[in-house]
């Protein structure tokens, strides 16, 4: 997505952006669009009836349950930057809310670097960027890794969970086991 001119924005796209810059994110189970747009999600966690003990073998889903094209947030998180990657020309950036240890977030973007400034997370956040899509989620816990492709963006959750989001269609996300979590068996 190319930088966009704030006079072609809608108040809605205007305000994500905005939001961006400052690092705040609706607070909840959302993916926000560049245009504006807002999906609320839903966490769901599917336990075995035979292995409610062993957290490996439960099933997650975040199921997308509403569009809306005009809203407002009742509250903003803050986020913190734990992880970043780059993959020609986009950035993702994951990690949590500041105020909140459940809290996780993902997002898609312009990677705004200047050629050759050094692959620094901390730094990596320019307030010139665009973001495409961020999705932040209550329950998740942090993100502490990512990594990005052609089609996807992948995060990893500090709670043994890998979520697969298609880059053009992040509520289609896929989670699984993340196989190097050292879950207690």
């Amino acid at each position: 997505m190319p930088d966009m001119d704030d006079a072609d924005l809608t108040p809605a796209a205007r305000e994500i952006q905005r939001r961006w810059r400052a690092l705040e994110a609706p607070d909840g189970d959302f993916i926000v669009f560049a245009d504006g747009s807002l999906h609320v999600m839903d966490l769901v966690r599917l336990v075995p009836h035979d292995q409610s003990d062993n957290p490996p073998a439960y099933e997650w889903h975040w199921y997308e349950q509403l569009r809306a094209t005009e809203w407002t947030a009742a509250y903003w998180v803050d986020l913190g930057m734990i992880a970043t990657h780059t993959h020609t020309g986009s950035r993702a950036w994951a990690g949590a809310s500041t105020a909140h240890g459940s809290v996780g977030w993902v997002a898609l973007g312009m990677d705004a670097r200047a050629p050759g400034e050094r692959e620094d997370p901390r730094a990596a956040l320019n307030p010139l960027g665009t973001v495409e899509w961020l999705a932040i989620c209550d329950d998740s816990n942090p993100f502490v890794a990512v990594t990005l492709d052609g089609t996807t963006l992948t995060a990893t959750s500090s709670l043994g969970r890998v979520w697969t989001f298609p880059r053009d269609e992040p509520q289609q996300v896929v989670i699984t086991e993340d196989p190097d979590y050292p879950w207690q068996r």
